[in-house]
Protein backbone atom coordinates (compact mmCIF):
# COMPACT_ATOMS: atom_id res chain seq x y z
CA UNK A 1 0.00 0.00 0.00
CA UNK A 2 1.35 3.40 -0.93
CA UNK A 3 1.24 6.35 1.42
CA UNK A 4 -1.47 8.08 -0.62
CA UNK A 5 -3.63 4.97 -0.48
CA UNK A 6 -3.32 4.86 3.30
CA UNK A 7 -4.28 8.55 3.53
CA UNK A 8 -7.37 7.89 1.38
CA UNK A 9 -8.24 4.81 3.43
CA UNK A 10 -8.07 6.77 6.69
CA UNK A 11 -10.11 9.63 5.22
CA UNK A 12 -12.76 7.13 4.10
CA UNK A 13 -12.70 5.40 7.49
CA UNK A 14 -13.36 8.73 9.21
CA UNK A 15 -16.18 9.49 6.79
CA UNK A 16 -17.68 6.06 7.41
CA UNK A 17 -17.57 6.67 11.17
CA UNK A 18 -19.35 10.01 10.76
CA UNK A 19 -22.02 8.60 8.44
CA UNK A 20 -22.46 5.16 10.06
CA UNK A 21 -21.54 5.67 13.70
CA UNK A 22 -24.37 3.41 14.86
CA UNK A 23 -22.80 0.46 13.00
CA UNK A 24 -19.42 0.86 14.70
CA UNK A 25 -18.79 -1.24 17.79
CA UNK A 26 -16.12 1.12 19.18
CA UNK A 27 -17.43 4.68 19.32
CA UNK A 28 -14.87 6.26 21.68
CA UNK A 29 -11.15 6.70 21.17
CA UNK A 30 -10.52 4.57 24.28
CA UNK A 31 -12.59 1.68 22.94
CA UNK A 32 -11.16 2.04 19.43
CA UNK A 33 -7.53 1.99 20.62
CA UNK A 34 -8.18 -0.97 22.91
CA UNK A 35 -9.80 -2.88 20.06
CA UNK A 36 -6.89 -1.95 17.78
CA UNK A 37 -4.43 -3.39 20.29
CA UNK A 38 -6.38 -6.64 20.62
CA UNK A 39 -6.83 -6.87 16.83
CA UNK A 40 -3.09 -6.48 16.22
CA UNK A 41 -2.49 -9.31 18.69
CA UNK A 42 -4.86 -11.58 16.73
CA UNK A 43 -4.35 -10.38 13.16
CA UNK A 44 -2.19 -13.35 12.21
CA UNK A 45 -5.23 -15.58 12.77
CA UNK A 46 -7.32 -13.35 10.50
CA UNK A 47 -4.79 -13.65 7.68
CA UNK A 48 -4.49 -17.41 8.19
CA UNK A 49 -8.29 -17.91 8.19
CA UNK A 50 -8.69 -15.86 5.00
CA UNK A 51 -5.79 -17.62 3.24
CA UNK A 52 -3.71 -14.47 2.93
CA UNK A 53 0.04 -14.93 3.03
CA UNK A 54 1.10 -11.80 4.91
CA UNK A 55 4.51 -11.72 6.59
CA UNK A 56 3.80 -9.82 9.80
CA UNK A 57 7.52 -9.72 10.60
CA UNK A 58 8.06 -7.34 7.66
CA UNK A 59 5.29 -4.89 8.52
CA UNK A 60 6.80 -1.60 9.60
CA UNK A 61 5.18 -1.39 13.03
CA UNK A 62 7.54 1.47 13.97
CA UNK A 63 6.05 3.76 11.33
CA UNK A 64 2.55 2.78 12.39
CA UNK A 65 3.36 3.56 16.02
CA UNK A 66 4.85 6.92 14.97
CA UNK A 67 1.63 7.73 13.10
CA UNK A 68 -0.53 6.87 16.11
CA UNK A 69 1.63 8.89 18.51
CA UNK A 70 2.04 11.85 16.17
CA UNK A 71 -1.69 11.98 15.53
CA UNK A 72 -2.29 12.51 19.23
CA UNK A 73 -0.61 15.94 19.07
CA UNK A 74 -0.78 16.97 15.39
CA UNK A 75 -3.16 19.82 14.56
Amino acid sequence: MRKEELVNFIDNLRKDFIENREQWENKTIEDYLEAMSRYIEDIDGYYKNTNQNINLEKVNWKVFSDILKGSSIYE
